[in-house]
């Protein structure tokens, strides 16, 4: 089962990875990209750059806000009846 990630997750994921791939090409490894690059821009550990890095590969279904839980999914249901006045 995987976990259900929010749009501010997906826009970091998508931030990080632009940032990635433009400083691949130069040819500077991927620990070297992430402190210089990564690292002053998101506050992320290495461990949890790896992570947003495998994450990409999870990232074919998008997350959509209808996809997102609201505090409101119960409001379309009927309110409950009193049986005072029956």
């Amino acid at each position: 089962m995987a976990k259900m990630r929010g749009m501010s997750y997906r826009k970091r994921v998508e931030g990080i990875n632009r940032i990635y791939d433009q400083h691949a090409r130069s040819g500077l490894s991927n620990r070297e990209i992430w402190c210089r690059y990564i690292y002053p821009v998101y506050f992320i550990s290495e461990r949890t750059f790896y992570n947003i890095m495998n994450a990409t590969a999870g990232l074919e279904n998008p997350v959509v806000a209808s996809n997102v839980p609201s505090l409101f999914d119960f409001a379309d249901e009927d309110p409950p009846k009193d049986n005072e006045n029956e």
